[in-house]
């Protein structure tokens, strides 16, 4: 649902860390493309009993971002063997006529799921454009019938994707969270929110205790040096240093911030929001940015978008 990146001129200072060990990198690209073969699997077996598996985006303005975004969707869709279409509309569409698509789209058969893409011009009423769709059809997880039934422990509907995605990466790399102290820093509903009811729910995969930390947090490096697993998705680089890190914890950073460097050609580059020099000196576990969250939001989109058609069988 999000493809849009902050931009910031520069990371906020940090002091010097000099840890003991080296962090083993979670490759987020490699293990969202075993995500995506299996989405593939299960695309094919639903297209041997006669339904195709459909996206359908929703582009209200020409954002960069958001572009770069649904482009990279229908392409890994069209490689997953998933039915999509982009609706390209005017930036300066009335909120009425999106709502109007949506009620269209939810009515088609041919899409399983809808992704509206934020963010959308000031005169849409973006939550309103996420209620008006089916939760059924919820391709982001972020309808509030779909992120009610996460507080309720029940997780066999449309999963909130990039929460989701991080629970595939710790899972994936033996991380288990299962009675690990988790710190999550930002409490936005995309991320934060939904990723700590996720892992302290009581099921597989989660039985976490969870911290949820935000700009409110007062001491927010006393309660990051007692994270096991910690999950930075605040939005703002420099967040943490590494002197904010437990030895040994797992480092899952959420953030992509672009800030500028003169010595790129394009005069920009991506961080995340923790200082990976310094924190891969203390973590067991990080991310990198680009190539460690970012690539799972996509692949769990295809994941929610084939269960839905999965569902309607």
């Amino acid at each position: 649902m999000r493809g849009a990146t902050t931009r910031h001129h520069a990371q906020n200072p940090h002091s010097r860390y000099i840890g003991s060990v080296t962090a083993q990198i979670i490759d987020g690209t490699a293990i969202a493309a075993s995500i995506r073969a299996e989405v593939a699997a299960r695309a094919a077996a639903l297209r041997e009993r006669g339904r195709v598996p459909g996206l359908a985006a929703i582009l209200v303005g020409d954002d960069p971002a958001s572009i770069s975004y649904v482009s990279s969707k229908a392409k890994a869709c069209e490689e997953a063997g998933i039915f999509s279409e982009t609706f390209h509309l005017p930036a300066g569409t009335d909120h009425d006529d999106v709502l109007r698509l949506v009620a269209g789209l939810n009515a088609d058969d041919r899409f399983h799921a809808i992704l509206p893409q934020i963010p959308m011009p000031p005169q849409v009423n973006e939550q309103a454009i996420v209620d008006a769709i089916l939760p059924a059809k919820d391709a982001d997880g972020l309808h509030p019938f779909n992120l009610g039934r996460l507080l309720r422990g029940e997780t066999d509907g449309a999963m909130p994707c990039t929460p989701h995605g991080v629970q595939q990466l710790l899972m994936r790399t033996g991380n288990d969270p299962a009675g690990k102290h988790v710190v999550v820093i930002g409490r936005s509903m995309l991320v934060g929110r939904p990723l700590s009811v996720l892992l302290s729910n009581k099921g597989p995969a989660a039985n976490a205790t969870v911290t949820l930390c935000h700009t409110g947090t007062k001491d927010l490096a006393y309660h990051t040096r007692q994270a096991d697993i910690l999950i930075v998705a605040a939005g703002r680089p420099g967040t943490v240093t590494g002197d904010m890190v437990k030895p040994g914890a797992v480092v899952i950073d959420v953030g992509t911030n672009r800030i500028d460097d003169a010595s790129r050609k394009r005069g920009w580059r991506l961080v995340g929001d923790v200082v990976y020099s310094e924190a891969r000196e203390v973590a067991s576990w990080i991310t990198p940015v680009p190539g460690g969250v970012g690539p799972m939001t996509i692949a769990m989109l295809l994941v929610n978008t084939v269960a839905a058609a999965e569902r309607g069988m």
